[in-house]
């Protein structure tokens, strides 16, 4: 019989691996990144040295957000929209790594638009091969140990930052663009901005763009001490226009088939979030069972485009839980309980914003989820 604290800290665990967007790619078929790797020339081939520049960019921890912004920001904002274009059109390869307080995840992504079709690649380089790949709206994760699948996205998400694909129109209502000044980093020249929000219930990023190319080459995740919380960098890139010729062989593979979700947008839940920060609204629910403990839950997902979290309620079954806060990074967990409901509210959230979000729960029956 497990005491109420083991029960809760499977429940986290539970929580965290059902969260987690990690989840790669495998090695069940005949290994399709064959079709794409075919060695492209070296950096010193393809483009000249760029030209000294000076590094200018404050330290993004200690800058002040308080810079004028109002004449400045709409070129900061175009310079963040350059890169979204640039991810999506450029045909390139590049290594990277992702940097946290526990680990270091070197990755290799590449990318092609072909007739007007993305097609990408992500390789995780150390480890367990790992892998994604994307054709068109398809998206299909290859992992030792799991079989094959493919889901629906219209890009991938793993180890890669959500200003990537973010909409900064609509971010411009929550967030200041502030540009930082000049950098070099990857031996480019680059564009440092910072993505600073207008309250303080969320995190906030540093981008260093690449002034020719606009290619994303570091971003860094600050808390509101201006602590980094994980970095994603750049070592090595090269846009390479003959990688659209070896991504193309991607229409000729068979992948593995497409999982389909059902739509569940319109569960009826008795409960909801009396507060959330400006800006987030849901995006999807879903009423399941946890793997690994067989207790049903009922789960909202909510994001403001740059970030996201989800908000689960499950029936507390007669346990005494006591209120846990975990910090993993960018993640936050804040699990309490109310009344006869266990909360728990995951995501990558200020642990302040995660246990005003949990307090602020409200129930509108006394019916506990169940599983379906």
């Amino acid at each position: 019989m497990r005491s109420d604290n083991e029960a809760m800290g499977c429940f986290l665990l539970a929580v965290l691996g059902c969260y987690s967007t990690s989840a790669f790619s495998s090695q069940g078929t005949a290994d399709p990144s064959s079709v794409v790797s075919k060695p492209l020339p070296s950096p010193a081939e393809s483009s000249s040295a760029p030209a000294p520049v000076a590094d200018t960019a404050t330290t993004p921890a200690t800058s002040s957000a308080s810079a004028s912004t109002t004449a400045a920001s709409p070129s900061a904002q175009q310079m963040l929209e350059r890169m979204t274009q640039a991810a999506q059109d450029l045909s390139y390869e590049m290594s990277f790594i992702r940097v946290n307080k526990s680990s270091i995840d070197a990755m290799r992504y590449r990318h092609a638009r072909v007739n007007n079709l993305d097609l990408s690649q992500m390789l995780q380089l150390d480890g367990p091969r790992r892998e994604v790949l994307q054709r068109g709206g398809e998206i299909s994760y290859f992992e030792p140990g799991v079989e094959p699948f493919t889901i629906r996205s219209s890009h991938i998400v793993d180890s890669m930052p959500s200003v990537l694909h973010a909409d900064f129109q609509l971010l411009s209502q929550y967030y200041d663009f502030v540009p930082v000044g000049r950098a070099r980093v990857v031996d480019r020249p680059a564009q440092v901005v910072r993505i600073v929000p207008r309250d303080d219930f969320r995190y906030s990023y540093v981008v260093w763009l690449d002034e020719e190319s606009k290619l994303l080459l570091r971003a860094d995740l600050l808390d509101r001490d201006g602590e980094t919380l994980e970095q994603y960098r750049v070592i090595s890139y090269l846009i390479a226009p003959e990688l659209s010729k070896a991504m193309a062989k991607l229409n000729e593979v068979a992948l593995p088939p497409v999982i389909t979700f059902e739509p569940q947008t319109k569960l009826d839940m008795s409960w909801s979030p009396s507060w959330l920060p400006g800006g987030f609204a849901e995006i999807s629910r879903s009423r399941h069972r946890l793997p690994n403990v067989d207790v049903p839950v009922e789960s909202k997902l909510y994001s403001d485009g740059l970030f996201s979290f989800t908000v689960y309620v499950s029936p507390a079954e007669g346990r005494n839980i006591r209120e846990q806060l975990v910090r993993q990074g960018r993640r936050t967990v804040q699990a309490e309980q109310q009344g006869q409901y266990e909360v728990t509210v995951v995501g990558e959230l200020p642990p302040a914003t995660a246990k005003r979000i949990a307090h602020g729960v409200k129930f509108a029956g006394s019916s506990a989820p169940t599983a379906q």
